[in-house]
């Protein structure tokens, strides 16, 4: 591509791209080696990068367009009962109860830390910091949830069988490794800064943001197992781990697309190749879907990771009250004392998932819808 041509861009729009999007959007199409970008339905306004946008560069790696959670993703699992055994107000309360104890939103006690699998031990980091910083705080944030927009949810499906669905990134090892990487970055125009992907700094992002994505899969699968016991006790459930679904939305990777090698950077987006099954949730009270990927050629085979946010946090803390979430989750379990904390997260502050869905037919079908019955939040 020539320096004065500019990079294509196609979207998968639930309504009028948003002033402050589209200019960042513009931004990011004039920055060096960009070739194509793919705007999902669940698109709204973040740091340097939107959320919900899809990234294909030839040679340069571009870690705002990945993010701070890189890897952070989805993991869905059925149990083998049915979901109406939570239908007992007692039994769920007592259930939501253990989950938080089991799964912390922040960190573990050292003395209650769970191992990481030997292919996350074994591997180096690029930098001392960042071995410093896996073999401490990693060690303590392993399989605990964070904040913000991260959950766990048990969901029954049309067949009123019980699912468990998890979000959840890599904590702080993934915002570590960005920005120490974009330190080392090469500052191009519009405040993005870029890595040659075969120098040496571009060898040592990718290698350390491959070992956050493994960082933040296994972490939602040890919560999985958590979760798995606490439902053991209360329920008498297993988790059928045959039906396991993992995807994440906050990578790069090489792929081809219309035969030539490109990287294709996610950010707030899943990858939809012909046949991937991936998760797509809703919000805290809505539905919840499992896709499968069609493999559409001009959306760089991508797909929305969820219903995207149409109220940043600081509107909806000022439009939705702690009453108006408790109405909006009006039939699920969840931690009405904390609602007055979970106001930037009610449904009201997400757009609809199925205008999302509608949006992106092309992109994604539906294999499997969800309803909340239990939903726990870290704030």
């Amino acid at each position: 591509m020539s320096k004065t041509s500019l990079a294509a861009i196609r979207s998968w729009l639930v309504e009028p791209m948003k002033q402050d999007v589209a200019q960042a959007i513009q931004r990011l199409r004039r920055a060096p080696d960009v070739q194509q970008i793919a705007v999902m339905p669940d698109v709204h306004l973040a740091a340097d990068v939107c959320i919900g946008v899809v990234v294909a560069t030839s040679h340069l790696i571009y870690p705002q367009a990945v993010g701070g959670d890189i890897g952070c993703g989805m993991l869905a699992v059925a149990l083998d009962v049915a979901a109406s055994t939570l239908s007992n107000p007692q039994i769920a309360v007592q259930v939501l109860a253990d989950i938080g104890h089991a799964v912390p939103a922040r960190r573990r006690n050292r003395t209650s830390a769970i191992s990481q699998p030997t292919e996350l031990t074994s591997a180096a980091l690029s930098h001392p910091s960042l071995e410093s910083l896996r073999r401490n705080e990693g060690a303590i944030e392993f399989a605990t949830l964070g904040s913000g927009n991260h959950f766990i949810e048990l969901q029954s499906d049309e067949d009123d069988r019980l699912w468990l669905m998890i979000h959840s990134g890599s904590r702080a090892l993934g915002q570590a490794i960005c920005d120490l990487h974009l330190s080392r970055g090469q500052s191009v125009e519009n405040r993005l800064r870029s890595l040659d992907s075969q120098s040496e700094q571009g060898e040592a992002y990718l290698n350390d943001a491959a070992w956050a994505r493994r960082f933040a899969d296994f972490s939602r699968q040890a919560m999985a197992a958590e979760v798995g016991r606490v439902l053991s006790k209360h329920l008498g459930a297993q988790i059928c781990w045959g039906t396991l679904i993992t995807t994440d939305h906050n990578h790069v990777a090489r792929e081809q697309h219309a035969g030539r090698d490109l990287w294709i950077h996610r950010k707030g987006a899943m990858p939809a190749q012909l046949g991937v099954t991936g998760v797509l949730p809703g919000s805290m009270g809505s539905l919840n879907f499992h896709v499968e990927g069609r493999s559409y050629a001009p959306a760089l085979c991508s797909s929305a990771h969820g219903a995207g946010r149409a109220l940043s946090r600081t509107e909806a803390r000022a439009k939705v009250s702690a009453q108006n979430l408790c109405r909006q989750m009006a039939g699920i379990c969840y931690n009405a004392g904390l609602a007055g904390k979970l106001r930037d997260e009610a449904p009201s502050a997400y757009k609809d998932i199925r205008a999302v869905l509608k949006a992106q037919k092309e992109l994604v079908k539906v294999k499997r819808t969800l309803r909340p019955v239990l939903n726990y939040k870290g704030v």
